[in-house]
């Protein structure tokens, strides 16, 4: 029994031993900001690496907005899940809710298991959601900045590269934080020591930079290379439009500002379809940003049966005033109904 006991005590001294250590390599002086490692984090494998989030970075209110905005979306997605995330490490590590959200955005069913127990098994279904994952995002040229390891392994940063995506692909109606960046820890056992480094990771860049990867078009050339030629564009639009708005004794003159509430678009729809748009379908004087957002989301859909393609922009942008995405929506509307009297 004593021999047994001696055992134990000499297995929980190596494991304070090498939490010690862990602690240590973090702490030295190289290192800007002391770590507290949990005994997991210390235990590795000879050339093994870990990577964990400083935990000043976490509290940064750019990082704790970033967790939140792709916490309510994923809850919003799955609503009809009945799925409820609170923690993304421990409740997406799995692949349960990440193939719900796929499946869900992508309206596609994936052939995986429903319940995984086993971790054989939850990485089984995670490699499945990740390639699925990886064949929408290679044709725009995303950098994939996670994989099976790293999700299963609760790595929040690599959790949050691939929401982050996800959100950009299916043009989420959020707004994420612009240039949220972290410092992440880096812990490596090499010839039996533990390393560490510290190196700042992006997870987001601006919004257009984002959308970038998956769209360039001839508005993006002419805000980057002919701005003089933009007023030109926009007086078009301009005299378009109020061709069309002037039966309603309507007239526009900026752009930017008198079609982010959405009821400048409903009322053109009509106007260019010929029909009347019935006064409860939209709110004539919208109050705050989610009554704007149903507006121009609502004109979207009469775009769609009116035979147009939906939109690139998403209405956010069109309530947020960004020029581009309203002159992307105006210039399609143009091109359809430009011959009519």
């Amino acid at each position: 029994m004593s021999g047994l006991l001696c055992r134990k005590r000499r297995k929980e001294a190596a494991v304070s031993d090498l939490q010690e250590e862990g602690k240590n390599a973090i702490n030295a002086p190289m290192s800007p900001t002391p770590i507290d490692l949990h005994p997991e984090d210390t235990l590795l494998e000879e050339n093994e690496e870990r990577t964990m989030i400083d935990p000043n970075s976490k509290e940064e209110a750019k990082f704790k907005e970033l967790v939140k905005v792709l916490i309510d979306w994923i809850n919003e997605v799955l609503v009809e899940e009945r799925i409820i995330v609170k923690n993304l490490e421990e409740d997406l590590y799995d692949g349960q809710v990440l193939q719900k959200l796929l499946e869900t955005l992508g309206s596609r069913k994936l052939n995986v298991a429903e319940v995984t127990q086993s971790e054989i098994g939850q990485k089984q279904k995670l490699q499945t959601v990740l390639e699925a994952v990886q064949e929408l995002l290679r044709p725009q040229g995303w950098a994939i900045r996670w994989n099976v390891d790293s999700i299963h392994g609760k790595n929040l940063v690599a959790i949050l590269h691939l929401l982050v995506a996800l959100a950009m692909h299916f043009r989420a109606p959020i707004r994420l934080p612009e240039h949220v960046c972290v410092q992440v820890v880096v812990v490596k056992k090499r010839e039996g020591l533990l390393q560490t480094a510290h190196v700042t990771e992006e997870l987001t860049t601006t919004t257009e930079m984002m959308m970038g990867k998956f769209e360039r078009d001839a508005f993006d050339t002419l805000f980057d290379h002919a701005p003089d030629k933009l007023s030109v564009v926009k007086k078009s639009l301009i005299t378009f439009v109020n061709k069309h708005l002037n039966k309603l004794n309507l007239e526009v003159t900026e752009l930017e500002t008198q079609f982010a509430d959405g009821v400048y678009l409903v009322l053109l729809m009509g106007l260019l379809e010929g029909y009347f748009v019935p006064l409860h379908n939209f709110y004539l004087t919208p109050e705050g940003f989610e009554q704007k957002v149903h507006n121009v989301a609502f004109s979207f859909e009469l775009m769609q049966d009116g035979g147009l393609k939906k939109p690139k922009a998403r209405p956010e942008d069109i309530v947020n005033l960004d020029l581009k995405s309203t002159l992307r929506v105006l210039y399609n509307l143009f091109t359809k109904y430009k011959h009519l009297d």
